[in-house]
């Protein structure tokens, strides 16, 4: 009977962006799906709305009525599956012991700091990666400018390379002296030495 009065009866919406239209419907679906795995939660109803589009995207979301185990449930559904909103239906009052509270921000530091960690992690992946992705994108300039001296359109097309992006490469290549630019066309700091 405690356990019944803890549960809560909630309505959330869950939103998501992304295209083609089929791919992002369907990624919704299995989203769901995976709430339903969750035991601590019952989905009561799930109505889908119309893919609407939104520039090059697709709009979609869902709003789900369902009943959660206790507030831990439906905070740590909230940072899992991050909602757009969430009405809580019944009961209409909540009532904690302090325990309760402490319990409840302790569990919610924690799950805080978990996400505090994947987002470094993946900060410093991601810094790593634009690292090596730019010493490559560095060494392929180089090697097409080895074998021969090219306007920036050629450069783009023999390295694949947009020109705005390569632009950028090219102007730092620049600051360190490895690329210098004489009538549109770049070459390597060595081999214009080597021809003076």
């Amino acid at each position: 009977m405690q356990e019944e009065k803890r549960q809560l009866r909630c309505r959330a919406i869950i939103e998501m962006l992304g295209k083609p239209r089929e791919y992002i419907v369907e990624t919704l679906k299995n989203y769901v799906k995976g709430i339903k795995e969750n035991p601590e939660i019952i989905i009561l109803n799930e109505d889908y709305a119309e893919p609407r589009q939104q520039e090059t995207m697709f709009s979609v979301f869902v709003e789900l009525e369902m009943v959660v185990k206790d507030v831990n449930t439906l905070v740590g559904f909230c940072i899992d599956y991050m909602p757009s909103s969430v009405e809580i239906v019944k009961p209409e009052q909540i009532i904690f012991k302090n325990t309760e509270i402490s319990n409840f921000i302790n569990d919610l530091q924690a799950r805080l700091h978990n996400l505090d960690m994947v987002a470094k992690r993946l900060a410093g992946e991601n810094k790593f990666l634009k690292r090596n992705m730019n010493t490559s994108l560095k060494n392929t300039i180089s090697i097409v400018l080895k074998m021969r001296h090219l306007p920036l359109n050629e450069l783009s097309r023999f390295t694949g390379i947009n020109e705005n992006e390569l632009l950028i490469i090219l102007d730092e290549m620049t600051k360190d002296n490895k690329v210098k630019k004489e009538e549109g066309v770049y070459a390597l700091v060595e081999d214009v030495e080597k021809q003076d």
